[in-house]
């Protein structure tokens, strides 16, 4: 047995081995960037950088990115509990193509998909010239940012929904059935209380990824100041200025109210799933 203990403290080794590689890469690949970041900022007074943060056109930014960030991020997340719910439940020609096309934004360059909604949603485009019209304008608005976000974070939402969906034991379904509950009443008795963290957490990683988006949204969206500009943009636009502390104060604000609300979703999906065992 004292052979085998040892073979296997050889093999796995103890918390304090782990731990300081765990923390060593997370300080290169995480710390190491943020500190550097507010390193950048020293060169800045509390009043030149409050000045900077909060100037109209940035404050115009961080409503754009925020607001259709979640929209998109709120959107995707009963567009992906549809998808995965389809994937799981059902058996149709095609599946495994549809399954692999979830993950196409993934491979997909931003920029390319960027160039590819313009040209769809565009005023003449195939899309965008039937809501023209209408005078529902989808292109270069914040109506082709949503858009644009919703692309890249519907995988979010499906592969963090789908391996729940998975796992889900079809017994209590069908207890309730015998019980007479009906469809309806099964999915948000049983169904959607197992739903509720997986979701929660395909939606704080749409959401993230979204306010962070740069390539896919920077030719739908206009960037007219004010009105489509988003704050990636703005930092881009500041940094070929050479105005390396503005687009840092303006990046560090972004950065502490992305923290800010993601640290408010990550509690509440820690509630739901503590309420859910």
């Amino acid at each position: 047995m004292s052979q085998v203990q040892a073979t296997r403290k050889r093999v796995l080794p103890g918390f304090g081995l782990t731990m300081g590689y765990s923390v060593l890469y997370l300080s290169l690949v995480v710390l190491v960037p943020l500190s550097a970041l507010l390193l950048n900022s020293t060169g800045l007074t509390w009043e030149k950088f409050w000045d900077v943060a909060t100037d109209i056109r940035v404050l115009a930014s961080y409503k754009v990115s925020f607001l259709c960030a979640a929209a998109a991020a709120l959107i995707d997340l009963f567009l992906g509990l549809l998808i995965a719910w389809v994937l799981v439940r059902y058996e149709f020609p095609g599946k495994r193509i549809f399954d692999a096309v979830i993950d196409l934004p993934f491979a997909l360059p931003t920029a390319v998909a960027g160039v590819a909604l313009t040209a769809l949603y565009a005023q003449n485009g195939w899309i965008g010239s039937l809501f023209e019209p209408l005078g529902w304008r989808m292109a270069y608005s914040q109506t082709g940012i949503t858009l644009a976000l919703m692309f890249i974070g519907i995988p979010f939402v499906v592969r963090t929904v789908q391996p729940v969906l998975e796992e889900l034991d079809k017994d209590e379904e069908e207890v309730a059935a015998t019980l007479g509950a009906g469809r309806w009443r099964i999915f948000c008795s049983v169904i959607v209380p197992e739903l509720v963290p997986p979701l929660l957490t395909g939606f704080a990683l749409a959401f993230a990824r979204g306010i962070g988006e740069y390539g896919s949204v920077v030719f739908i969206s206009g960037n007219m100041p004010m009105k489509t500009e988003i704050a990636p943009l703005l930092i881009m636009s500041k940094l070929e200025q050479n105005d390396y502390a503005g687009a840092t104060a303006v990046a560090l604000m972004l950065l502490v109210i992305s923290f800010v609300l993601l640290f408010v979703i990550n509690s509440i999906q820690r509630w739901s799933r503590r309420r859910t065992v």
